[in-house]
């Protein structure tokens, strides 16, 4: 995100405060009261939108994660496909050599821990 969007979302932020108190004014409130309720929806807001950042965060799923993981998944695509079948066959050999290791060494783990 570049600076000025930064800038257009605060002052957006801002005028929408500014139009919450104006409303709430119409609607006939006094003066602090409509300050005092512009203020609380705002903070409930920005409240909301920490919460929604905190857990994407946590759960790795904001734009850069996910375009990260999109390139990485494009990348080793192209690099199975530019394989040829022999280079296909040695790794698959190499997959199912390593699950059976990573099998025996499981079942081994379970028989000396039982």
């Amino acid at each position: 995100m570049r600076r000025i969007d930064v800038l257009g979302i605060g002052l957006g932020l801002f005028a929408i405060g500014g139009l919450v108190y104006f409303v709430l004014m119409a609607l006939g409130l006094d003066n602090l009261s409509a300050g005092v309720w512009s203020q609380a929806a705002l903070v409930i807001t920005l409240i909301a939108w920490l919460g929604s950042y905190l857990l994407r965060a946590s759960t790795q799923s904001m734009t850069y994660n996910e375009q990260l993981k999109d390139y990485e998944d494009a990348v080793l695509q192209k690099r199975l496909d530019e394989m040829t079948p022999e280079q296909l066959a040695q790794l698959e050999a190499e997959l199912s050599l390593e699950a059976e290791l990573k099998k025996d060494s499981e079942d081994s783990e379970q028989l000396s821990g039982s």
